[in-house]
């Protein structure tokens, strides 16, 4: 069998998996969520003997440090995913949830319900653990998924996914809810953005070159964020403690992640008594320093900024920093080069602070608090299978309801339309 026809069988396994879901009440995908947990604890150490086949692996192709971290299981990161699965089988079913019901002047009842979004296909890289958080998110909200990680964990993800599948089989529902595609061939990844008949979501986790191609190439509708250049504005009235604290979370508390921040934007009239200091903070951190032409002589060390820079994600240690004349300048920045994922400002001003949770554009809008809060666990939906930047359907952390689409309802007792 070739490879799209294996895939479209997996496409239609789902399929049918996902429809025989429908009549299971919250109770049995719970059990099921449990019992996934309870596999990856009792296989932890089958589960490290895969992880180790794909390290040998990364290390013999000369992969860096941070790649190799990203794709280590060991205990405590196989007993975080049991957890995880734990607590999402804690969080409210949104399945069939019933909202805004009201009587009509025609005597129906019309209100909407919660339903699943049908098969989803998760495309992701490096790191194992997605492949238990996307699975038990999708089978708590009713869907069923498509997994496809990236050949560097290739024996990682499909030891997870046997134990994943064992649950669901202990728990009396259809195995085929969890499907791992086994082949490390790029073509799969082409073939399964295209599957309209068979796929009604695609989800990419990774690295920018492979958001893009999802992006360019797929004709079922995707959630995603191709990247996350965030920025902290400290405005002319804000707090200097605050100030400091914040950019350093904002930049320093992980450097590799989607929501930390890349641009420092500084008020004029702060230049005196915060731009000093907090760029001295930062470099102590490590943290190289790109400013503009009025920043750049007021910060030892610093090196000249670019456009470029103002558009880059670093993921490391560097942040982009400009002076601008006021709020309306920071905004015209942000709206300029973010990447609409997540921004922040730093101001003890109500006015300006509204201003900015209105019109700055992006997923998330914060008010005197670290970009780093946004995450799905952080937002308190119990987890997240990705961060979404897209207009329709569904922005920011994505947990369980981001998963379910609201369907139209009209209840009747024998009503006609005169």
């Amino acid at each position: 069998m070739d490879l799209r026809s294996e895939l479209e069988k997996i496409g239609e396994r789902a399929r049918s998996a996902q429809r025989r879901l429908q009549s299971a009440d919250s109770a049995a995908k719970d059990g099921a969520l449990r019992s996934m947990a309870e596999f990856l604890r009792r296989d932890a150490d089958h589960l490290q003997r895969a992880n180790r086949k794909d390290l040998r692996s990364a290390e013999e192709a000369g992969k860096d440090a941070a790649f190799i971290d990203r794709l280590r299981l060991d205990e405590a990161r196989i007993e975080a995913m049991a957890k995880g699965l734990e607590e999402i089988a804690a969080l409210p079913d949104p399945v069939g949830e019933i909202t805004d019901l009201r009587y009509r002047p025609s005597g129906i009842q019309v209100g909407r319900m919660r339903a699943p979004l049908g098969v989803i296909a998760m495309i992701y890289e490096s790191r194992p653990n997605v492949t238990a958080d996307a699975a038990g998110l999708c089978v708590k909200s009713g869907n069923a998924v498509i997994l496809r990680g990236g050949s560097e964990s290739l024996h990682s993800n499909m030891a997870i996914a046997e134990r994943l599948r064992a649950a669901l089989g202990r728990a009396n529902l259809p195995l085929d809810l969890v499907q791992y595609v086994n082949t490390a061939e790029r073509e799969a990844v082409g073939i399964l953005i295209g599957m309209d008949r068979h796929v009604d979501v695609v989800i990419p986790r990774g690295g920018k070159g492979l958001i893009s191609r999802v992006k360019a190439d797929a004709t079922v509708p995707v959630i995603m964020h191709l990247h996350g250049n965030c920025h902290v504005y400290v405005d002319a009235d804000a707090d200097p403690r605050k100030a400091l604290r914040v950019v350093l979370n904002s930049k320093t508390q992980r450097l590799g992640t989607c929501n930390t921040a890349e641009s420092l934007l500084i008020h004029q009239e702060r230049m005196d008594d915060l731009l000093g200091p907090i760029a001295a903070a930062l470099q102590e951190k490590g943290i190289e320093i790109r400013a503009c032409e009025r920043g750049l002589p007021r910060i030892p060390g610093a090196i000249a900024a670019t456009a470029e820079d103002y558009a880059t994600e670093y993921l490391g240690p560097i942040i982009s920093v400009k002076v601008v004349d006021d709020l309306d300048a920071a905004m015209e920045h942000i709206n300029r080069y973010g990447s609409q994922h997540t921004e922040s400002i730093i101001t003890e001003n109500c006015t300006r602070a509204r201003r900015f949770l209105r019109e700055v554009d992006a997923s998330s809008v914060m008010v005197n608090a670290s970009t780093r809060f946004a995450d799905g666990f952080e937002y308190g939906l119990g987890a997240e299978i990705g961060i979404s930047t897209n207009r329709l359907h569904v922005r920011g952390p994505v947990g369980l309801e981001g998963l379910t689409l609201q369907k139209w309802i009209v209840l009747g007792d024998g009503h006609i339309r005169s």
